[in-house]
């Protein structure tokens, strides 16, 4: 065997170093863990010191409803207000939802500290069984558990993901980008016709973005219409990353959106079908959704910018009569609620909404392929990225 010239071994243990750095998790990573553990704990002090000082143990829960919602026009996001509740344990019609509360806070401490994640479904099962001494179950079904999720979420000031808590992969990328999933490098330009399926958890401990040679993202409402893009190698011929969530994006998809224009400093664009729900869509991902305004300011992308399928294209692209879709009752009333928004107040929104009601039809992105199969692709967006014919 040929002895190693210094050189050889220098250049071996730095890439030995190399690699260690990008399998590992990032320090900052790991001390947020400690962080979420410590509010974790905090639940459990909360109810120690208020029993040595012989008081009634309770919590502060900010309100989650309507009520409590704002648009905050510097971030541009949808916040939640600073309303509160307090859930106290010797109140007969709080006491139940009290220990519920401190139930899934100690077991989202033990998902934390044996570094394991589990379902919603799984937090049910473990925090259900029959208290001692009686037929009554801390939870009887998990409409009871998933509000306290929430609760904690929002409580705690911590994401779900950060509780070790996951849903089911939903939505699929590719593109110029290698990142590192768990400690596995993957190259997202060699993903195949599948793509890299998107995980719920995409938290820096477990993500982390590696060589990017990308110029923009671009989010596809529908995997169909995904598939085409990828299948004609849209994201190679002009440098960018490629995703779809599956109709209304997914928590996951949301936040590595967020991450991947923030961090990676790219611009994000918006693709889908020209109705109500495709522009709410497009809102959810800009700024927030009103169900999930505690999360906004970690998922939300006030600079996102809507590329289309846009009211005025029907005419501008020579779409057919036959592959348009007639408004119907429910198309308008949704389209009415979201012209009231304060979020939809700028002159092109009104202009572009009023456009699709005067119309009197609405267009799916597969409208296009009525021009060629690959229209969409190669002349439709193309020609939109060029022109900035886009809605910011």
């Amino acid at each position: 065997m040929a002895k190693k010239t210094p050189t050889t071994a220098t250049k071996l243990e730095k890439k030995r170093a190399s690699k260690r750095r990008a399998t590992s998790a990032p320090t900052n990573g790991r001390k947020k863990d400690a962080d979420v553990i410590k509010r974790l704990e905090g639940v459990a002090q909360t109810v120690v010191d208020a029993a040595r000082k012989g008081k009634d143990p309770s919590f502060d829960i900010p309100v989650r409803s309507l009520s409590n919602i704002y648009f905050d026009t510097e971030r541009k996001i949808i916040q939640m207000g600073k309303s509160k509740q307090s859930r106290n344990f010797f109140n007969l019609g709080l006491a139940r939802k009290f220990m519920q509360t401190v139930l899934v806070a100690s077991e989202c401490k033990n998902l934390k500290l044996e570094n394991k994640t589990g379902s919603v479904r799984h937090m049910y099962y473990r925090c259900k069984h029959t208290i001692a001494g009686s037929k009554t179950n801390t939870f009887d079904n998990q409409a009871e558990s998933d509000p306290i999720v929430e609760d904690l979420e929002v409580t705690l000031d911590c994401l779900r993901e950060e509780l070790n808590l996951h849903a089911s992969n939903k939505g699929a990328m590719v593109g110029e980008l290698t990142l590192v999933d768990a400690g596995d490098t993957i190259d997202v330009r060699h993903m195949g016709s599948g793509g890299w399926s998107i995980p719920s958890i995409v938290e820096p401990n477990v993500i982390q973005f590696k060589k990017c040679t990308a110029k923009f993202i671009l989010l596809v409402e529908k995997d169909t219409e995904w598939r085409r893009f990828n299948e004609d190698k849209f994201w190679k011929k002009h440098k960018c990353i490629l995703l779809h969530g599956g109709g209304q994006p997914p928590r996951g998809v949301r936040r590595l959106l967020y991450r991947m224009a923030n961090e990676l400093k790219l611009p994000l664009y918006v693709l889908v079908d020209n109705d109500p729900w495709g522009y709410y869509i497009y809102s959810v991902v800009k700024q927030g959704s009103i169900n999930l305004a505690y999360e906004s300011k970690r998922m939300a992308v006030p600079q996102a910018r809507f590329i289309g399928l846009s009211a005025f294209d029907a005419q501008q692209y020579a779409i057919p009569s036959y592959a348009r879709l007639a408004l119907d009752k429910r198309d308008g009333v949704r389209a009415k609620e979201i012209l009231g928004y304060e979020w939809f107040q700028k002159k092109p929104w009104r202009r572009e909404i009023k456009k699709m009601l005067s119309n009197g039809f609405k267009m799916e992105l597969e409208a296009l392929c009525t021009r060629g199969i690959s229209f969409i692709t190669e002349e439709y967006l193309p020609k939109k990225i060029r022109d900035k014919d886009y809605l910011d």
